[in-house]
């Protein structure tokens, strides 16, 4: 009766392995039909951006034809002599997307999008952000300038543009690999419109030049009315140092505080000159608790 029992588990052990062997090589076979190789051109070293593609800096790959990433190319010779807007680095694909259209130079003016301009101009280490405005950074312009004829207010400080791209930082156009490194240069290009451009000169002629570092995630249009004299002695409101922490995980940051509050100094400075003056804030009231000890009753100020 014992070999009776186990014969039968034999055949069908037997016949399970069967069917998962005939299972996995229909499956093995269905994914090597649908998945078939078909050649794809990737980098072999380093391309910079802007750069001109010759055939030793590229190979040709097998690849999944259901894994081709869409704009990538199957003979060497269709990139051959193209220029690239990005960098590029080794075993990566090569794409339309990352190349300039056929036709155009290399060096800068391959990374110039439609209808835009690439206008350089001058830095310190002051308005240069002491080295730290560096190619794929985004910046704000601001300008201090004498308004027209006729205007008693002084100096006035204004952005003029807002998220605007740095193309080069000096002669070099590819972004670094440690951000945290300064360069030493004197010059920035960015990436304006033709309006844009028109405003920059205007400025750069006019008045002297700052440049403002913004996150790049950050595309807010900030509505400003510029800065002068008068403004300026009106005093600010302390607002929260801005967790970088909870920027990065995407928790709720803490609302701005409403209340306005200047130094006395100012505040006199701010009525010399016929400012109106800061509305003081009433201090809460004060919770008050009575206190049964016995047949003792007192009250307790809470502040």
């Amino acid at each position: 009766m014992r070999n009776k029992s186990l014969l039968l588990v034999l055949v069908a052990a037997v016949i399970f392995g069967l069917i998962a062997a005939i299972s996995v090589s229909r499956y093995l076979s269905g994914a090597q039909a649908g998945n078939n190789l078909v050649p794809v051109v990737v980098a072999k070293v380093e391309i910079p951006l802007g750069a001109r593609i010759v055939a030793e800096q590229v190979a040709t790959v097998q690849m999944p034809q259901n894994a081709i990433p869409e704009g990538a190319f199957d003979i060497i010779d269709k990139l051959v002599g193209r220029y690239t807007t990005v960098r590029i680095l080794p075993r990566e694909t090569i794409t339309a997307s990352r190349l300039a259209p056929e036709g155009s130079t290399g060096g800068l003016s391959a990374i110039i999008p439609e209808g835009y301009r690439a206008m350089t101009v001058r830095v310190d280490d002051e308005s240069g952000m002491a080295g730290f405005l560096m190619p794929g950074t985004l910046v704000d312009v601001l300008v201090v300038i004498q308004p027209p004829d006729g205007s008693n207010l002084g100096s006035i400080s204004k952005i003029v543009l807002q998220n605007i791209k740095v193309l080069a930082s000096g002669q070099n156009m590819d972004e670094p690999q440690d951000r945290r490194d300064p360069a030493n240069v004197r010059t920035v290009t960015l990436l304006v419109t033709p309006q844009q451009a028109e405003k920059l000169s205007l400025s750069s002629a006019e008045g002297r030049l700052r440049l403002a570092l913004r996150n790049s995630i950050d595309q807010n249009d900030e509505k400003t009315l510029g800065a002068n004299k008068r403004t300026l002695l009106t005093g600010e409101s302390a607002l929260p140092v801005p967790d970088i922490t909870a920027q990065k995980t995407g928790e709720a940051q803490p609302p701005k505080p409403k209340v306005r509050r200047a130094p006395p100094l100012m505040m006199n400075v701010g009525d010399r000159l016929g400012l109106p003056a800061a509305t003081p804030t009433p201090a809460p009231p004060k919770a008050i608790i009575e206190v049964f000890e016995g047949t003792k009753k007192r009250t307790v100020n809470f502040p």
